[in-house]
């Protein structure tokens, strides 16, 4: 199935796929890297993230915000060997508050309780995602990561991670009630736990899965900040930069005392329900920002959202 997938793939996925799946050394795949080099794709990324601050967050779920494109390009492989992921991570590292979270360049308007111009500061539904790329950029954990995780951790509640901004931003609230989880900040803070050995399996990342499975198992009920479970959700879709099943269930995967759960056994059902008789999957929904990728249509086979859909089921496979 990898073969066929590989035969099928654009030179920037084909390094992913060797390198993420087939474990090949990034040495030997040299030659590859530098055709990857050359995609107009990602030169356009590369080019937006040297940048990084240019994008102003007002919405975590929109894909040209710098931080998606950081991500998508780490996890196909590349690293701070690039000049302009390099230049990324050190604009990252240059905004920090007194916590040790970084912070992105954001406005939110008065009538949603911020000052209504762009400052500096940070939601639980974006610095997660800065740690986790300062991780995967292998970036020095004790010195520039640690203090920043243990803050956030200190906003863990039972019913998971709540919606919670710095002082940067006021009072603002996304729509749900207070008390309530925040689905997305509990995905990403479980996505960013994964990636460090010593909060792997914490109290805190096995409490915030039972919290996404709980919201899974009573998906007609439970819906906090407007994050539902339903129909919409459950369409495959790439990439998985936000709170949908591919996303959702490539984060479970993860954990191997998850892989029993009936709960995550019913997602993947319905994962590889949608599997064609070739192994290969074709997106049922897509931003429209990615037209041009082969995930930005719902016509053919998409090989990245086959290889982020095999990826996961691997995982599940052992």
């Amino acid at each position: 199935m990898l073969e066929q997938l590989l035969s099928i793939s654009e030179p920037w996925l084909q390094y992913a796929i060797r390198i993420n799946l087939l474990n090949e050394s990034r040495e030997d795949l040299l030659d590859l890297k530098n055709e990857v080099l050359k995609d107009r794709k990602i030169l356009s990324y590369l080019n937006d993230i040297a940048n990084f601050h240019n994008a102003i967050v007002s919405n975590h779920k929109d894909p040209d915000l710098s931080i998606h494109k950081l991500l998508f390009l780490l996890d196909i492989g590349l690293e701070t060997d690039i000049p302009e992921i390099e230049s990324a991570v050190k604009q990252i590292m240059s905004h920090k508050d007194k916590n040790g979270v970084y912070q992105s360049m954001t406005n939110i308007p008065p009538h949603y309780g911020g000052k209504g111009e762009d400052v500096f500061g940070w939601c639980l539904c974006d610095a997660p995602l800065l740690l986790m790329a300062l991780v995967k950029a292998k970036i020095d954990y004790q010195q520039h990561i640690k203090q920043g995780v243990e803050h956030l951790l200190s906003l863990y509640r039972e019913q998971g991670f709540p919606c919670s901004v710095s002082e940067e931003h006021g009072t603002f609230r996304g729509p749900g009630r207070k008390n309530d989880c925040c689905p997305f900040a509990t995905l990403i803070m479980l996505k960013l736990l994964y990636e460090i050995e010593e909060c792997r399996n914490s109290d805190v990342a096995k409490g915030g899965i039972e919290v996404i499975l709980s919201l899974w198992e009573n998906s007609l009920e439970q819906h906090p900040y407007m994050f539902y479970m339903g129909t919409d959700f459950r369409k495959l879709k790439a990439p998985a930069m936000w709170y949908d099943i591919v996303s959702v269930a490539d984060l479970l995967s993860k954990f191997d005392f998850v892989k029993t759960d009936s709960r995550f056994c019913e997602m993947i059902d319905l994962i590889q329900g949608k599997q064609n008789a070739d192994g290969m999957f074709i997106p049922e929904s897509v931003y429209q920002k990615f037209k041009g990728w082969d995930f930005g249509q719902k016509k053919t086979v998409s090989p990245y959202l086959s290889y982020l859909c095999i990826r996961l089921l691997k995982r599940v496979d052992g």
